[in-house]
């Protein structure tokens, strides 16, 4: 779903939904109750309709890795500014990653930071990791797990994670290694599975007659007796 030009999925979360109108009615009738905090992008919460429980759904040009720093409002208006000033039509927000972690300042490295960003750089980095704390305090409970349930981390509970300066810089950097994997995966051929046991057997075997020797086997027209 997109949420303020920012697409937002979690397949075990909406896989009952899909497809599907919400059951509301009024004013919203008919659409799915989602809340956006304005203060941390990376993530949404869906009700689900029947347990009334919030379900965070991540924002689908996340890193593999799940390590991202926070951003808010300001940041994703600067990002998609970005990316129209620079003719980008993506087929996917995995696509404007890159540009964010640029935004971000993916090109200075984790021993330099803060020290070589601009003041402005430094006062919005600063602006998003307070609000990103004030969104994480105010973050609605994660879903009761089932009783048989192993216990394990609530979906997006990494990513809101809100860290330090080193912490911060060093999740940029974890992104950008992230994403170049990602790309190297991308134009890696698929590897071709092993031929099955005995194939190249079958194919030379000595048993095997050419055609030419079946003809003369069989015998032609022109053969005698």
């Amino acid at each position: 779903m997109k949420i303020r030009g920012l697409w937002y999925d979690d397949a075990d979360v909406l896989r009952d939904y899909r497809g599907e109108l919400s059951t509301r009615g009024g004013k919203h009738k008919g659409k799915w109750l989602i809340r956006h905090d304005p203060r941390d992008r990376r993530q949404v919460f869906f009700q689900d309709p029947i347990s009334h429980a919030w379900h965070p759904l991540p924002w689908t040009g996340m890193p593999r890795a799940g390590q991202m720093p926070a951003f808010g409002d300001a940041r994703a208006s600067a990002l998609l500014a970005k990316a129209a000033a620079a003719g980008l039509k993506p087929k996917s927000d995995a696509e404007l990653l890159p540009v964010l972690l640029e935004l971000i300042g993916s090109n200075i490295p984790v021993s330099k930071w803060p020290t070589q960003m601009k003041k402005s750089q430094r006062t919005e980095h600063a602006h998003e990791m307070h609000q990103a704390r004030a969104a994480q305090a105010d973050r609605p409970p994660s879903p009761p797990a089932p009783a048989d349930a192993v216990p394990a981390p609530a979906a997006g509970e990494e990513t809101a994670t809100v860290l330090s300066w080193p912490g911060r810089a060093r999740q940029t950097q974890e992104a950008v290694a992230g994403e170049r994997r990602r790309r190297r995966e991308a134009v890696r051929p698929a590897p071709v599975p092993p031929p099955e046991l005995g194939h190249s057997f079958r194919a030379r075997s000595v048993f095997v007659l050419p055609e030419d020797d079946l003809e003369e086997d069989r015998g032609g027209p022109d053969d005698a007796g």
